[in-house]
Order: C-alpha cells, then sequence, then structure tokens
C-alpha cells in the first residue's frame, strides 16, 4: 500500500529553543529509531547506539539543571520530547523516562558534592541508569521492601533482589532502595549502586508480552559494598524520596503512552485512507471515521491533562493528584486506541507485517509500571477524600 506519512503533532511549546528541541528529536527519531524499531524488537535487541547519540544530543538530562550537564528545560518540553521518542519506539521513550527517574534523587535531594561528583556523567556523559524499588514480594506495597544496607564503619552493605528493573543487567547506575532501619516507609534509604559494583548482578531478562528491546531483569545485590558518601539524602529519607520521584516518573509514562497511541492513530489514518473496499477508501464508512474521531479526541484530551500536571510542577505546585490522573488516563487511552487501531487494519493489525499489534502489545505494560493503574485511583481518592480507614 503506498505510504501516507503522518503530520507531525501541532504543539504549544514556550520558546524558540523548545521548537529547535522538539525538530532535532524529531529528525532522531525519524531516521535513526522508527526505520529499526520492529526489526529490532522482535530480536530482542537494546539500541544502546540510540541512548548514546541521545546523550551526546544533550536529550538524557533535559529537566536538570544545565550546571551539571541537565538541559534547563521545564517539563512541558521534557515530556513531549519523550512522547516523539516514544512514538518512534517505546523501548527509547520508556528507557529516556526511567533513566531520568534514576537521575531524581541525586539531582533532587543529592549533597552539591555528590551532583558535582556524579551528575555531569549521568545526564552528559553516555551513562544509563535504572530506578530499583520494586522487588518479588513487593510491588505496589513498596514500603514492605525486605532489601537490607548495614552500616559497617563508613560503607554499607546492601543484600537483597529487586524485581521488574528496566535496564537491569545493562545499566551503569542503580538508584537502590533499601532497608535500614526499622519496618515500614521510615526505614528505608536511597543509595547510588554503581553498575559494575562487586557483588550486584542481574537475572535472565524478563521474556514479556512487548518491549522486547528493552531489557527488564531482577538484580542481584549479594553483600554489595558502598561508601556512605553514595547514601542520598538522610537516612530513612528513601521512600519519601521515592515516592516524588514516582510523582515525575508517573508524567514520564503518561507521555509515553499518548506517544504509543498517536503512532497507532496514524498507522489507523493511513490504513484507513487507502485501503478500499466496496470501490471507496474504507475511512468513507461513518462507523470508522467515528472510530478514529474518538480515538484522536481521547489522545487530545490526555496530551492537555498530562501538560496540565507538567506545568503546575514548573510552577513548583502540587501535581501528584494530576500525576496519577495523568498516568491514569494516558496509559487507558493508549490500550484502547492501539486495540482500535488493530480492528481498524482488520486482519492486517494482528500480522506483524504492520506495527499496530506491536503498539497494542506495549500499551499494556504501561498500565502496569510505575504503579498499576489501580493504584493510581486510589491515590486520587486519597487526595479527593482522605486516606482509608480513617
Amino acid at each position: 500500500m503506498p505510504d501516507r506519512a503522518p503530520q507531525p503533532v501541532d504543539r504549544q511549546l514556550p520558546t524558540d529553543e523548545a521548537r529547535d528541541l522538539l525538530s532535532l528529536v524529531r529528525d532522531i527519531a525519524q531516521r535513526e529509531i522508527a526505520p529499526k524499531a520492529a526489526e529490532e524488537e522482535d530480536a530482542g535487541r537494546f539500541p544502546r547506539e540510540v541512548f548514546t547519540l541521545l546523550s551526546e544530543s544533550g536529550l538524557l538530562g533535559l529537566p536538570y539543571d544545565s550546571e551539571y550537564g541537565g538541559g534547563d528545560q521545564p517539563y512541558e518540553v521534557y515530556l513531549q520530547v519523550l512522547e516523539e521518542l516514544a512514538a518512534a519506539r517505546l523501548t527509547v521513550g520508556l528507557g529516556v523516562s526511567v533513566h531520568t527517574l534514576a537521575s531524581y534523587a541525586l539531582a533532587a535531594y543529592g549533597t552539591k558534592q555528590q551532583q558535582v561528583e556524579h551528575l555531569p556523567a549521568m545526564l552528559g556523559g553516555g551513562l544509563l541508569g535504572a530506578y530499583c524499588l520494586s522487588e518479588p514480594a513487593s510491588g505496589s506495597d513498596a514500603a514492605s521492601l525486605r532489601t537490607k544496607a548495614v552500616r559497617d564503619g563508613d560503607s554499607w552493605v546492601i543484600t537483597g533482589t529487586k524485581a521488574w528493573i528496566t535496564h537491569g543487567g545493562i545499566a551503569d547506575f542503580y538508584t537502590v532502595m533499601a532497608r535500614t532501619g526499622e519496618d515500614g516507609p521510615r526505614g528505608i534509604s536511597a543509595f547510588l549502586v554503581p553498575g559494575d559494583a562487586a557483588g550486584l548482578s542481574a537475572a535472565m531478562p524478563e521474556k514479556k508480552m512487548g518491549m522486547k528491546g528493552s531489557p527488564t531483569a531482577q538484580v542481584h545485590l549479594d553483600g554489595v559494598r558502598v561508601g556512605d558518601e553514595r547514601r542520598i539524602g538522610d537516612e530513612g529519607q528513601g521512600f519519601a524520596i521515592a515516592l516524588s520521584a514516582l510523582d515525575s516518573g508517573r508524567l514520564g509514562i503518561a507521555a509515553c503512552a499518548i506517544g504509543v497511541a498517536q503512532a497507532a492513530l496514524d498507522e489507523a489514518v493511513a490504513y484507513a485512507t487507502e485501503r478500499r473496499q466496496f470501490g471507496k477508501p474504507i475511512a468513507d464508512f461513518q462507523g470508522l471515521r467515528f472510530m478514529l474521531a474518538d480515538m484522536a479526541t481521547q489522545i487530545e484530551a490526555g496530551r492537555a491533562l498530562y501538560l496540565a500536571a507538567a506545568r503546575l510542577r514548573d510552577a513548583g505546585r502540587p501535581f501528584a493528584k494530576q500525576a496519577a490522573m495523568a498516568k491514569l488516563h494516558c496509559t487507558d487511552t493508549a490500550m484502547k486506541v492501539t486495540t482500535d487501531a488493530v480492528q481498524v487494519l482488520g486482519g492486517y493489525g494482528y500480522t506483524a507485517d504492520f506495527p499496530a499489534e506491536r503498539y497494542m502489545r506495549e500499551a499494556k505494560v504501561l498500565q502496569i509500571v510505575e504503579g498499576t493503574n489501580q493504584i493510581q485511583r486510589m491515590v486520587i481518592a486519597r487526595h479527593l477524600a482522605g486516606p482509608e480507614g480513617r
């Protein structure tokens, strides 16, 4: 069938610099990422060279301080970059979001000395990060984590297993939450662990429905020793740091979800305007036209929601409720839109000859990662009605 190139998203950006940045991102996405996405996902290949290029282009530290190699960009801009990357390939968009999440603790809670020593390499030195909170027995109930860090002189010895770690086994640094005190959220501290630390290893990557090019693996810490200078924040502050990071990380997931949904809509529109049945394009049939209209409306609503939350964050205002709403709505939208895209393509949508089936498989995980959508509903309800069981 003839190619019908999708029109770029009409974005409202705050500065000329941001418009230039999005133009650069689109060029990289179209030239370096999208053409290889299907083949590399099918082969389960992680595109490390793409992340090197993104680092060299200043795209791995966009929301952080330029003093340490960041891009000084507001979240309003950074999230739209994520959306463009995820539309080209979710492994890349989500990978950048996870790297940003892994860098957050040090950028927001680290000492000046820690930031000077580590952030430049993390943000612009070609390194790739991973975020280690979940464990085999503590996912949604993250405060019950069992990985322990025991003080030994000026060092800490960390022992335990982390689960569902994006970039597990290939990351250059891991932001690890470990128990240093009492049970519950107040006994958890945060550590910056080098990827080559003695005693750190990763299991074989999980065999997943989608995102096969992005390694997700258990990470084992067997007596990993790190100096106290690699503890981030105060002892016992780790869970608060983790939750703060997740508020921002959920916005990244929301933006990635809208990117996948937009890619699916573009594919559906291209197919529907070219595919002919009964002597005319199938896009002329009202039932299908209404599907496309609903898909586009849901995407625009999701984009507006995540951007509204981002602008609250950029203004220094509370945004946790809106972040949960954005993550919930945008990821549910991605699942619905990608499912509908498969339906628009009919039998072809169920084959690997078209990317619609990949988008559908990839969308599912976005309803799960960084807090399932059931957890998002709990977060939103707490903001509305207060904690449960008062």
